[in-house]
């Protein structure tokens, strides 16, 4: 930590309140901040800890749409889930807030207005998809269609999520709306934009000062956008569901603010009901509006864009012009790359993913935590394994850690009485073969500068190197002929326990304080910080004392992962598996091709715009529509397979692509002129291919 700075603030992307967290996001984001924090706590700093939910994305709308329920029942439910998972896991914010909030309104449009009262948005009208059907503009979210990239059916408006592309609705191939399953109309709206061009050289020389401390991907991902030029980015939205632009005239009606605008502000209006909950409603400011401060945010590796480009330059926007008020930039943002699951990316959208709180009901957080930590993708994507999982619990934890702790003190309770027989001295402490400076010195670097995974093995190595010493000292052999060598070797291993609880705090903080406990003390760990009898400075020398008591209870920290505990989730695994190859290869043979034709056959195909003019069902044949073409000036009878995903009515009056030169043939006794064009989605539905425009009916379809 730089040494002009007096505080800490760190935030934490804000997940979707749409569905669990998995350890994929406890991974990215939680856990790291979460250790740093704790470690800046036993140092004594002034750090506090901002997160929360967003509540206002298009995901929270759709899944209300799907199961018929409001925005508020969404986010209500998914919040105070997470929060849970988060408390059960040990993250310990001091605020988790909520975009939903009067207080986050409060702030976003505060921001907007004083933006708008600058003249620095820009406002456009544009054509965006509407649904007829249900008289409302689709954001991204809501269009659905074919990729033209990899052909997938089901991409969404923003992104496939099968290739990865990142697509705007109007690039979908057959785009329909996810409200009504209709093809949407492109209608004129009205939006303002946030002019990202505008603060470009301000956002480079932010970087630019950064190239020295920010991680390589990080200044990867941001150099990409700056070099391609900032351009106008939307902030508003046609939605029933978010903060309302505050503007009181016709055009702002049914808009509100675009959620990549509204999320960022949830850090500022947290930190401002943190400080208001604390009854010191001006406090924020000390953290958010004062250069004393340094700001960190975490987030992963999806989000880096947003916090080095996107809300600096709302930041920007605010400050200009002013001399009070003004606001501080981040100093850092580590951001992670991504853990998968089992060798594949977690994917909510098809339940491949572990839960955080489904985890939590099976085993205990801080067995997650530390193989997480010591699995953290910092530089590159890594994985989470069951066995992996399994190996480190048992092998690490269990046999290594926990061995050692529940040894050192179940002998000294059953040798001495339960007291430190000997007062170690800062010799003994050093005659250890640990070079303390060195090791703690290591350690105290990979936390300032985020490197999770060495944290935790450099942690562990202070506990193997304790191990080692018990095992090769033999206080259960010594004590028979030299008692006092053997209360030497008891003393310095209860006191490494106490430096072990210390210095494992930041990482498996429910196993330090159960340390902390065995080793005779009657406050929690925790409160021991809070007041100052402990602290990360303590763990570097002996502070048990000869004639101190320990509890006379021990415990085992980490129970062993049997094969049995995990054979459910590998068999949910294989289940999962099977279900996603199968459905990829059913994509892929959606996409085998027939031979090739010439360009002439292709020219030879008449391909003519018609429109329904009556329909009705074919008796005895469940899949069959027979339909009343007009096509130009001459009328078609044509039968087509599509009972089973329209009704004879809904059809009548629809533009269809119609096969006007293939032969005529009979099919169930009724004749079939031609063919009309349609698409089958993975569902098996129909989905016809319609045209719209005045004047085409009988035009050639190019």
């Amino acid at each position: 930590m730089n040494n002009h700075y007096k505080r800490t603030l760190v935030t934490t992307a804000l997940p979707y309140a749409n569905g669990p967290v998995h350890l994929g996001h406890l991974a990215g984001v939680y856990l790291p901040a979460d250790i740093y924090v704790r470690y800046k706590r036993l140092q004594g700093e002034d750090i506090v800890h901002i997160g929360g939910s967003d509540e206002h994305g298009v995901p929270i709308t759709i899944t209300a749409d799907k199961e018929d329920i409001s925005p508020q029942d969404v986010v209500d439910r998914y919040h105070s889930m997470n929060l849970d998972a988060f408390e059960r896991c040990g993250i310990s914010f001091d605020f988790y807030g909520r975009t939903s909030s009067k207080g986050h309104f409060r702030t976003a449009q505060e921001f907007f207005r004083e933006i708008d009262s600058k003249d620095i948005f820009v406002k456009k009208k544009e054509r965006h998809f509407f649904d007829p059907q249900t008289k409302r503009f689709l954001s991204d979210r809501y269009v659905t269609g074919t990729c033209p990239i990899c052909g997938y059916a089901e991409a969404n408006g923003d992104q496939c999520e099968q290739c990865g592309t990142h697509l705007s609705p109007r690039e979908l191939i057959d785009p329909r709306s996810k409200l009504s399953d209709e093809v949407p109309e492109l209608r004129e709206t009205l939006h303002w934009y946030f002019p990202l061009g505008r603060f470009q050289g301000q956002l480079e020389n932010y970087v630019e000062r950064h190239t020295g401390d920010w991680r390589t991907n990080v200044l990867n991902y941001t150099a990409t956008w700056l070099k391609q030029g900032l351009a106008d980015r939307a902030i508003t939205r046609d939605l029933h569901w978010g903060v309302p632009v505050p503007i009181d005239n016709d055009e702002a009606t049914g808009k509100v603010l675009y959620v990549w605008f509204d999320a960022v502000l949830g850090y500022i209006s947290f930190t401002r009901e943190w400080s208001e909950n604390r009854g010191t409603p001006e406090l924020w400011r000390e953290y958010w509006q004062n250069s004393d401060c340094r700001i960190i945010h975490f987030i992963g590796k999806d989000n880096v864009v947003f916090h080095t480009l996107m809300f600096p330059a709302i930041l920007m926007a605010w400050n200009e012009g002013r001399n009070e008020g003004v606001y501080s930039l981040a100093d850092n943002v580590p951001a992670s790359e991504f853990m998968n699951f089992e060798g594949r990316k977690f994917s909510k959208s098809r339940n491949y993913a572990v839960y955080l709180g489904e985890f939590l009901d099976k085993f205990p957080a801080d067995t997650l935590r530390y193989t997480i930590a010591m699995n953290y993708p910092e530089n590159k994507d890594s994985d989470f394994s069951w066995q992996d999982f399994q190996n480190r619990t048992n092998g690490e934890l269990a046999d290594t850690l926990g061995n050692f702790i529940k040894r050192s003190i179940d002998f000294t309770n059953a040798k001495f009485n339960g007291e430190i027989p000997y007062e170690c001295t800062e010799e003994d402490w050093r005659s250890l073969g640990i070079d303390w400076e060195d090791c703690f010195d290591r350690i105290e670097k990979a936390y300032e500068d985020f490197h999770i995974r060495d944290i935790a093995s450099l942690t562990m190595q202070i506990a193997r190197a304790a191990n080692r010493f018990l095992t090769d000292s033999e206080p259960w052999k010594v004590l028979k002929t030299d008692p006092d060598a053997a209360a030497r070797t008891m003393a310095l291993s209860v006191n490494l326990c106490y430096t072990l609880a210390i210095a494992w705090y930041p990482v498996i903080p429910h196993t330090a304080n159960r340390i902390y406990a065995m080793l005779g003390f009657s406050e929690t760990l925790d409160d021991a910080l809070k007041n100052g009898s402990a602290s990360w400075d303590t763990a570097k020398y002996p502070q048990l004392k000869r004639g101190h008591n320990l509890s006379e209870q021990s415990e085992i920290l980490f129970r062993k992962v049997e094969d049995k505990d995990i054979a459910s989730e590998l068999e949910k695994i294989e289940g999962l598996l099977a279900e996603i190859e199968k459905k990829e290869a059913a994509e892929k043979e959606s996409t085998r091709f027939k031979p090739e034709i010439s360009f002439d056959d292709f020219l030879d195909v008449d391909l003519r715009v018609a429109t329904v003019m009556a329909c009705e069902r074919v008796k005895k044949a469940d899949k069959l529509l027979k339909l009343q073409l007009k096509v130009g000036s001459q009328n078609r009878q044509v039968l087509a397979g599509i009972a089973q995903s329209y009704s004879p009515e809904s059809v009548i009056g629809k533009n269809v692509i119609l096969v006007a030169n293939l032969a005529e043939r009979k099919i169930r006794g009724e004749l079939s002129q031609g063919m009309i064009l349609a698409v089958e989605g993975n569902d098996g539905k129909m989905n016809l291919v319609e045209v719209s425009g005045s004047e085409i009916n009988g035009k050639n379809v190019q």
